[in-house]
């Protein structure tokens, strides 16, 4: 049996145990196309139901007479290249995802393919008399239509199952599983000459000769761009095809962003000289062979941005890619903007905000090298590129980058494996850098490079932190203290712009009645509901679910109900009745929805047309506005009460990203934290810009509490619409890992935490158990834990774990 092929193929919704290789034969006659990399059909299970597959690998060792052989091969080419399959695999060992969850992260929606049931009538079929009248309407319809989706037979006839399956039992109908992708390619009607051939032009009308001479100078050329040039009918293009004169056929275009823009004349980058002594360094470790990380540490304006725009200047004279990578959706106008008015088209777009098409078309760009550079959010790492040479990953520490649902990978861990791959660089860049990655950069795992001053020599704003206790001694119940509230004054009367962080959207985040103490909550989540004034309604911002706002306390009836909690949308209308000609911009996830809207937003304020932007954490960071001089942080404390270890980071990066947007240009910023915590020493180190000092604090009471990066968070979790259930499956499976660290795990050092109940205990009707495990990820943990939860298993329990997340609580 010696040449039998036998492929390793992942199945597309496999779970749980049953998610691994499964080996089937490779016929004689789809030998040359079944490649690594290649989508397939199979049988799978035993009623051999088509499965949609992917080939990871080929064992011929595997060989036995029983196996099943692959139906047919989707792809032409490999949609995985050697590279995304090693990937998959990683995903699949690290992660704790599935292959097909690794797969369809790592290909755009549009190219994925979902099996579909065809059917058509049998040609050999000719005994319509023994159809009832059911059978012969249906017969008929699929006969007009030729080949037919069980859904537009479905939706044409009522419970029509029963009769399809009879006419496949008598002999009149064929029925096809076909595999059919997601999304389209784009394509125009063209036409061009057949080569090789001479015409007698002699023979054609004066309107044909037309046509012709037409494209044999334009060659290829759009049926539509055709006729506009000439003028003429479709009907005098067809005749010309007919005759053999032109070949008509289906030419792709490509949908475009709208943000991807023409490149202007390529100025010189002039570095100054920390700019350039960052740059050489970074340069070198690009053209080391090695594939190497380093961290490009600048205060907020140091010009990070043109250092990237040098190093991507020397990937492109090695003809390699070049993928830039910013953690919110806000980010990607500014930065391809810069981007495209150097490269022009050479640059392609990636985030969730985009069409399916779009999307898919700017896969297929870089795929076929017609673009370059990739810009975008976490899903940029999976850039189709074939020869990477540089990955840019802005705004370093942003929880962005870690996926919030499975497969909870990293951006920065796939990244460093696509640069090992390609041996590039990878270049993280921050001026508030994460504390694991500032850790492995003093200890020498990463280069360091720093920008210590702002591009020009300017200075950082002046910071002012406003008591908001003394504002309710003088009288000022408002949300707005009476200094943030002058400043604003005199930016207007100065036509400079404003920005005001408060990282709360909504009205008002808490509604309750005084008189009986109600308060009101979601229904399926243990959380208060945020009042909205833009809508009217009472808003859960876990599950989405809203009523509309009561007009009296519904648990007593009373008219006097108490709105306490300050939300964007409450301190807008605020800002609106304080200053009525001021023009004002509200940025959150409520005034964004729409496609293309933060960009437009985002552009309108940059052009002057507002004065005042008010937003959540997304007005934050990485944007560049010239006329900006003032900075307001509303509620700047909040979060510091947070029970997540990594709080206090968050809330200095908040605090120092902000401030940093303030006087970019002229070096006049003003940047006003309020806080009723004074004496804060994180708000003080903010106000002093102070990275340094906060990073030996924070690193220092890390180690003593024994948290990252001086060890791994695993975080099991559980759910279930029982609460007795998801407790119960979560001591069990704390039961299953004593037993294990007992046994066979024995040389692993472990410390658990848990389990508890989740801090929002329950969300969309399901309650939730935590459990924290301080460990050392490696292969070993991974497997010990897999076994744990495996063994734990129950039907109406949904299990997780989740390494190193980005939230704890």
């Amino acid at each position: 049996m010696l040449g039998k092929r036998v492929a390793c193929v992942a199945l597309d919704g496999a779970v749980g145990s049953y998610d691994k290789l499964y080996s089937y034969l490779v016929p004689e006659e789809l030998c040359a196309r079944a490649k690594a990399g290649c989508r397939v059909t199979v049988p799978f299970g035993r009623g051999d139901k088509r499965r949609i597959g992917i080939i990871l690998s080929f064992d011929e060792g595997k060989y036995s007479e029983k196996l099943k052989s692959i139906v047919s091969v989707i792809d032409e080419q490999p949609v995985l290249s050697e590279e995304m399959q090693k990937i998959c695999i990683w995903m699949k060992e690290n992660v704790f995802c599935t292959y097909f969850d690794a797969v369809n992260t790592m290909l755009p929606i549009g190219l994925k393919f979902k099996l579909k049931d065809f059917y058509s009538v049998n040609g050999d079929f000719s005994y319509r008399s023994y159809l009832d009248s059911r059978e012969q309407e249906v017969f008929e319809f699929i006969i007009s239509k030729g080949e037919v989706s069980s859904e537009r037979i479905n939706n044409q006839f009522e419970d029509c199952q029963d009769i399809l399956f009879s006419l496949i039992d008598k002999g009149a109908l064929l029925h096809n599983i076909t595999p059919k992708r997601n999304a389209g390619d784009f394509t125009r009607k063209s036409v061009g000459l057949i080569e090789n051939r001479n015409f007698d032009t002699d023979n054609l009308t004066p309107r044909q000769k037309e046509v012709y001479d037409a494209v044999k100078v334009a060659g290829e050329v759009t049926v539509k761009e055709l006729q506009y040039f000439t003028g003429v009918s479709v009907s005098v293009i067809n005749t010309l095809v007919k005759k053999g004169v032109l070949t008509c056929f289906d030419k792709q275009e490509f949908r475009m962003p709208r943000r991807i823009g023409v490149a202007s004349e390529k100025n010189e980058n002039v570095l100054n000289r920390e700019q350039e002594t960052a740059f050489l360094g970074l340069k070198d470790r690009m053209l080391s062979g090695k594939g190497e990380t380093a961290l490009l540490y600048g205060v907020t304006g140091s010009g990070k941005t043109q250092v990237f725009l040098k190093l991507a200047d020397e990937s492109l004279k090695m003809g390699k890619g070049v993928i830039i990578m910013v953690p919110e959706i806000a980010l990607t106008p500014q930065m391809i903007d810069v981007f495209s008015s150097r490269y022009g088209s050479k640059v392609a777009l990636f985030h969730s905000a985009m069409s399916v098409g779009q999307r898919m078309d700017e896969y297929r760009r870089i795929e076929t090298s017609k673009a370059l550079i990739a810009v975008g959010t976490r899903s940029a790492v999976f850039a189709p590129f074939k020869d990477l040479g540089l990955i840019v990953i802005d705004e370093e520490q942003e929880h962005t980058y870690k996926s919030e649902k499975s497969p909870r990978f990293h951006a920065v861990d796939i990244a460093r494996l696509r640069i090992k791959y390609h041996k590039g660089l990878l270049c993280l860049s921050s001026a508030t850098p994460s504390i694991g990655s500032y850790s492995r950069a003093l200890s020498g795992k990463y280069g360091l490079y720093r920008l210590n001053n702002r591009f020009n020599e300017l200075p950082l704003p002046e910071v002012r932190i406003v008591n908001m206790r003394k504002e309710l001694e003088y009288g000022n119940s408002s949300d707005i203290s009476r200094e943030l509230s002058g400043l604003i004054a005199e930016q207007l009367d100065r036509k400079k712009q404003s920005i005001i962080l408060l990282n709360r959207r909504g009205h008002n985040t808490y509604v309750s009645c005084p008189e009986c103490g109600f308060v009101a909550t979601c229904d399926n989540c243990s959380i208060s509901l945020t009042y909205h004034s833009a809508n009217n309604r009472l808003i859960c911002h876990y599950c989405g679910s809203s009523v509309p706002l009561y007009k009296k306390c519904p648990q007593c009836g009373s008219e006097y109900l108490h709105f306490s909690g300050a939300g964007t949308q409450k301190i807008a209308e605020e800002l609106s009745l304080l200053f009525p000609k001021a023009r004002i911009l509200r940025l959150d996830a409520d005034s964004t929805m729409t496609r293309d809207s933060y960009s437009l937003n985002l552009s309108d304020f940059a052009k002057g047309e507002y004065d005042i932007m008010i937003g959540t954490q997304m007005v934050a960071k990485g944007l560049d506005f010239p006329n900006v001089s003032l900075v307001g942080v509303i509620g700047a404390d909040r979060a510091l009460a947070n029970d997540d270890y990594r709080a206090f980071e968050r809330t200095f990066d908040l605090l120092t990203q902000v401030v940093g947007r303030a006087g970019r240009t002229n070096g006049d910023g003003i940047a006003l934290i309020q806080t009723s915590d004074i004496d804060n020493h994180i708000i003080e180190l903010a106000k002093a810009q102070d990275y340094d000092m906060f990073y030996n604090e924070e690193i220092a009471d890390r180690k003593i509490k024994t948290f990252p990066p001086f060890c791994d968070l695993c975080l099991v979790w559980t759910q279930s619409s029982s609460e007795s259930l998801a407790k119960s499956s979560a001591f069990e499976i704390l039961d299953a890992i004593k037993k294990q660290i007992g046994q066979e795990f024995s040389d692993l050092h472990i410390i658990v935490l848990g389990p508890s109940a989740a801090s929002v205990p329950k969300v969309n009707g399901k309650y939730r158990y935590k459990m924290l495990i301080k460990c050392k990820n490696n292969a070993r943990f991974r497997e010990m834990i897999n076994i744990a939860v495996k063994t734990t298993a129950k039907r109406d329990v949904l299990t997780g774990i989740d390494i190193n997340p980005e939230s704890i609580i």
